[in-house]
């Protein structure tokens, strides 16, 4: 029997209600994903090193354009953007002065950093031991690559006091400063390293540009390149830290299967230091160390405050939260999606 009168007027009231409710919501549902800024700064100390590639594939290949942001990538320290790219010690650091930086998506699973003795100052190099008394080139004090030396001594039994650590940058600047003699051994990062060793410059002693060379210097995973931010930022940002994140794994993922084609043609040719193939060594002897989905381990975190506590004294004696220095909500996410 058809329905009539009331029934259908009450129906028709209904439906017509829940229209009316889902029509309201779904400014509310849209407005979630809703970015809060669009432009957006990151800080990137020394930009060009390939330590620091897939935020350069994420640039050229338009990955943070399709996620909506118009990103500038400042060569600069943290604290100069609303976002910085360094290494995952530095948000340690800071975390261990008080000053709530929080990584929020992985690009580097390894240091990416190598210790090379020069051929010249040190022909008859044996071992660690035998960089007693030497100059040691780090990009600067307190460093990345500083922390490496430092640890690569110390578990030879070498006292750092019994070196001398000498600030002498990256790049072009750093291998002029081995050539000239002002240092007598370098830790640094890619290019740098292999274009000196390439040419016999260099005999490269410890390498954190493998797993292998990792767990050997620092006795387990250490994460290093990320993107962090001050906490407050990502808890009133957190649709722009999630687009970040899915640019940044959406360039890890390229990253996995590019070829040398692909990476020079992707490449500005500026990067390249006038010598592509020197730069695609250089990315091949660190390609183990690009993380292939941006997560970052608990276990990693750990090894990281090992290695900075004995670093360190401050953070050894400072209390915080380890947990609260890193999370993986933006990258699981952003590694569902792209399925890395």
């Amino acid at each position: 029997m058809l329905e009539s009168g009331p029934c259908i007027r009450r129906r028709t009231l209904v439906q017509a209600f829940a229209l009316s409710a889902s029509l309201l919501a779904a400014p509310a549902l849209r407005s979630q994903s809703r970015l809060e800024k669009t432009r957006i700064g990151i800080a990137v100390p020394g930009k060009g090193e390939l330590h620091y590639l897939p935020l350069t594939i994420a640039e050229q290949l338009g990955y943070f354009k399709a996620e909506g942001l118009e990103v500038e990538l400042i060569d600069g320290a943290p604290g100069m953007a609303d976002v910085s790219c360094g290494t995952y010690d530095q948000v340690i650091g800071l975390q261990a002065r008080g000053q709530g930086a929080q990584a929020f998506v992985l690009q580097g699973r390894t240091p990416a950093i190598a210790l090379g003795v020069s051929t010249r100052a040190v022909p008859n190099f044996r071992g660690v031991t035998d960089l007693r008394g030497l100059r040691i080139g780090v990009s600067a004090p307190g460093s990345a690559s500083h922390l490496m030396a430092h640890r690569v001594m110390a578990r030879a039994g070498l006292p750092p006091s019994e070196v001398s650590f000498v600030p002498v940058g990256t790049a072009t600047l750093a291998q002029g400063a081995l050539r000239s003699g002002q240092i007598d051994a370098l830790c640094n990062h890619d290019p740098a390293m292999t274009v000196l060793e390439q040419r016999a410059e260099v005999r490269i002693v410890s390498d954190t540009r493998t797993l292998k060379g990792t767990e050997q210097v620092f006795g387990g995973p250490m994460p290093a390149a990320c993107l962090f931010a001050p906490q407050d930022f990502i808890q009133k940002h957190p649709q722009v830290c999630q687009a970040l994140a899915h640019a940044t794994v959406h360039a890890l993922k390229w990253l996995q299967t590019a070829g040398p084609r692909d990476i020079v043609k992707t490449v500005p040719e500026v990067y390249l230091l006038g010598d592509r193939a020197l730069y695609l060594a250089s990315f091949e002897k660190l390609r183990e160390s690009i993380s292939p989905d941006g997560i970052l381990s608990p276990e990693g975190a750990r090894t990281a405050l090992r290695a900075l506590s004995a670093f360190d004294p401050s953070v050894a004696a400072a209390r915080f939260d380890l947990a609260r220095s890193y999370t993986n909500l933006f990258a699981t996410r952003a590694k569902e999606r792209f399925r890395a």
